[in-house]
């Protein structure tokens, strides 16, 4: 099991984590060199696609300033092949048991995701700490959140889905929220246009309005 510290590095990086789903290879690389110059280093290559993996293992080859975790983790053998190719840690959108055991002894950091309080306890019970709240907004939003808190003090979460830049600060500004994570940065059209200064910009924006002027939670 990891030490919670090593989630507490990750997220002094970055508490925006782009949520990539990559659907062309050639596209991984200059993406992640766009999300790097606009200040965003943590990345989240979800294995929704075929070229996911392979692009992950390009990015970590080739654009060395980028932390490349892997999402999307559904089976201890997903979970495998992202340690396999040397991501820095990986997220679920849910957890089995099989999956949370193997998680546990994986070596990485890794956020398993949660909806209720008994997949939370669930989680709990194999000694992790920070969990991905998914589907956030469709899952009951900021008040779900809240209600957590109350039974579950020491846990913090990592919330995705329907979060962008209209919400992201309303999110971070949760004394139990460490980090969120989404697709506004990438949108599909722009990737699949090469558009890579439009995403930088977005990110550099991001970075701006969101860092610095929300505290870690303690």
């Amino acid at each position: 099991m990891m030490n919670p510290s090593e989630i507490d590095t990750l997220v002094a990086i970055s508490r925006i984590i782009p949520v990539i789903t990559i659907e062309r290879l050639q596209d991984a690389v200059p993406l992640a060199r766009a999300l790097v110059a606009g200040g965003v280093r943590l990345l989240e290559v979800t294995l929704r696609t075929e070229a996911g993996l392979a692009g992950a293992a390009r990015i970590i080859a080739e654009v060395p300033e980028a932390v490349v975790g892997i999402g999307t983790v559904l089976t201890p053998d997903d979970l495998a092949r992202a340690v396999g190719i040397g991501v820095r840690f990986a997220l679920s959108p849910g957890a089995t048991p099989a999956l949370l055991e193997a998680a546990a002894r994986c070596g990485i950091p890794f956020l398993p995701g949660i909806a209720t309080a008994s997949e939370l306890m669930a989680a709990m019970s194999h000694g992790f700490q920070t969990f991905k709240f998914f589907p956030a907004t469709a899952a009951g939003g900021i008040p779900a959140l809240q209600a957590l808190a109350g039974p579950f003090p020491a846990a913090r979460f990592c919330p995705t889905g329907s979060i962008g830049a209209h919400n992201a600060a309303e999110w971070l500004a949760r004394p139990n929220v460490v980090a969120v994570g989404g697709s506004w940065l990438t949108p599909a059209a722009e990737v699949r246009d090469g558009k890579w200064p439009a995403i930088t910009a977005r990110c550099a924006e991001s970075v701006r309005d969101l860092s610095g002027s929300i505290p870690l939670p303690a």
